[in-house]
């Protein structure tokens, strides 16, 4: 992780709020021959007695869920859009070219629910990416029976006590005002991903650059 200042966002209630904007993480973790193993699963961040806590279920049996059991010791990252940046943008442009791009690293303690937990981080996930639909027939308590039971036989809640966190939103802030400026203008033009970081460094023109 490029842990740079000018790399840092200086106010705390944005990292939470791209952590709920962006879910789908990825978990990495060692089994206890120190391989590694990684997994993908939607991850919610709730507060509990003043510690970080992350929430999501995985499937059981799998080599990830093995190794979370042998070492409870994980890294979780969530990522945002991401997009190249072309040097011929910049006031100077013989400079190397870059990739902009946000990221949250969450290092913590896993440790495996029981099939109350398991309800309650389902109702959640599904209620979440239902557009909170409590009517919509994918919704936890709208799911058959037997369909029910089969997923608790196949898939396990966890919890991630949070015991470290970083991050990098790394928005061209270490460029001049008119390179920052013709980056956004030239990433506004790109597709999706381009749109969506000229926005975010929009966002912080201000702060970039505050006029004394």
């Amino acid at each position: 992780m490029y842990d740079l200042p000018y790399y840092k966002e200086i106010h705390p209630h944005v990292i939470r709020e791209f952590i709920d904007q962006y879910p789908f993480a990825f978990i990495t973790g060692c089994d206890a021959a120190n391989m590694p193993f990684a997994t993908q699963a939607p991850v919610f961040i709730e507060e509990q007695e003043g510690k970080q806590i992350l929430r999501g279920h995985l499937m059981k049996g799998m080599d990830h869920h093995k190794a979370f059991l042998q070492n409870e010791n994980v890294l979780v990252v969530f990522t945002g859009r991401h997009t190249y940046v072309s040097a011929t943008w910049y006031s100077n442009p013989h400079l190397p070219s870059t990739w902009n791009y946000m990221s949250v690293h969450a290092r913590g303690i896993i440790r495996f629910l029981d099939d109350e937990a398991l309800i309650s981080v389902l109702r959640k996930t599904t209620l979440h990416f239902e557009n909170y639909n409590p009517e919509s027939t994918t919704f936890y308590d709208n799911l058959p029976t037997a369909l029910v039971d089969m997923l608790r036989k196949q898939i396990v809640a966890f919890e991630i006590e949070v015991t470290d966190m970083n991050h990098v939103f790394k928005l061209s802030q270490d460029r001049d005002e008119q390179s920052y400026h013709n980056i956004i203008s030239k990433l506004s033009e790109q597709g999706e991903d381009g749109r969506v970081i000229a926005e975010e460094m929009r966002k912080r023109i201000e702060d970039r650059f505050q006029k004394s």
